[in-house]
């Protein structure tokens, strides 16, 4: 349900408190986020705490999209770092989250969390207009808080990669020269009041020494581009009011492989939580404990793992 990690060492201050939500059917978050809890508690001193999507046998089951125990701790939350797919809780559950999104504190959201939120048409929940297809909230949550709903695969999935480049000047950017993620690009088109940090370079295949991609395709309106002219957004932050936000379409259990993933999220913990002054670019990212993700997929989770 809940898996707290305390806090060791770095911050002079108390700790701030970060609470990861892993809730996705394919890009293994039930992994990635615990380690990144993992290096943020115990390489920067925050103190952290996951919670899953859990089955009724007690079990890590992010196939299960209605139950994600322990939002309580949302509440007390310094800072969320989400990925999720596709969720539709309870709203005794959801509560905890839209509390804490509209007491206006900071969110970093990885990779599906563009679409973390699919209500069924007929739901009567308070929450519904949070659906990623939402029409009177247009895109719900992922378009109108983070800057992007689901639009499509923009890369060719488990076919071409990610190369990250540079865009602009940033603290979050600090000590990062490029990043690498065997997860695809996806089509993505922030608002005018967002900030592009990364853009995404589609490559021929899925290592980091591949050439760029050099095909075209239709985008979501049907015009045909090249895949890396331009090149798709791939993180980028928005301030809504005092609300820092984080997001990025990168973030798959295996993108933590690379340190400057990593480094992307822990830098983006500390610009979320107003810290951005102690980011120097050489703090610890280094991986904690032995680290093996199992590669994206459906139904490729560790089955039987007790929450």
């Amino acid at each position: 349900m809940i898996l707290p990690f305390l806090a060791l060492a770095n911050l002079s201050l108390a700790p701030k408190h970060i609470v990861l939500l892993a809730g996705d059917e394919e890009y293994r978050s039930e992994e990635g986020l615990p380690q990144l809890a993992q290096i943020l508690s115990k390489r920067q001193g925050f103190k952290c705490t996951v919670c899953y999507s859990v089955n009724d046998k007690g079990e890590i089951d992010p196939t299960v999209t209605t139950n994600q125990p322990g939002m309580e701790a949302l509440d007390k939350a310094d800072l969320v770092i989400m990925l999720l797919r596709f969720r539709e809780w309870p709203d005794s559950q959801m509560k905890h989250f839209v509390d804490y999104y509209r007491a206006g504190k900071p969110i970093i959201a990885l990779r599906t969390s563009t679409h973390a939120f699919r209500y069924s048409p007929d739901s009567k929940s308070a929450y519904r207009d949070f659906s990623w297809d939402c029409k009177t909230w247009p895109g719900g949550f992922g378009k109108q808080v983070l800057g992007e709903t689901w639009l499509t695969h923009w890369g060719q999935h488990g076919v071409q990669a990610t190369h990250g480049i540079i865009s602009g000047l940033h603290p979050i950017l600090r000590g990062i020269k490029e990043l690498f993620g065997t997860t695809d690009v996806y089509e993505a088109a922030p608002p005018p009041d967002s900030t592009i940090l990364v853009r995404g370079q589609v490559l021929s295949g899925m290592h980091p020494t591949d050439e760029p991609a050099t095909s075209s395709k239709p985008t979501v309106k049907g015009v045909q581009q090249p895949l890396n002219n331009p090149m798709m957004p791939i993180a980028w932050t928005r301030q809504l009011g005092k609300q820092r936000i984080l997001t990025t379409t990168m973030g798959a259990a295996t993108d933590l492989l690379d340190e400057g993933v990593r480094r992307l999220l822990v830098n983006g913990a500390y610009w979320a939580l107003g810290l951005e002054k102690k980011i120097t670019g050489k703090e610890s990212v280094e991986l904690v404990g032995r680290y093996g993700p199992s590669a994206f997929g459906f139904g490729g989770y560790r089955k039987g793992v007790k929450a």
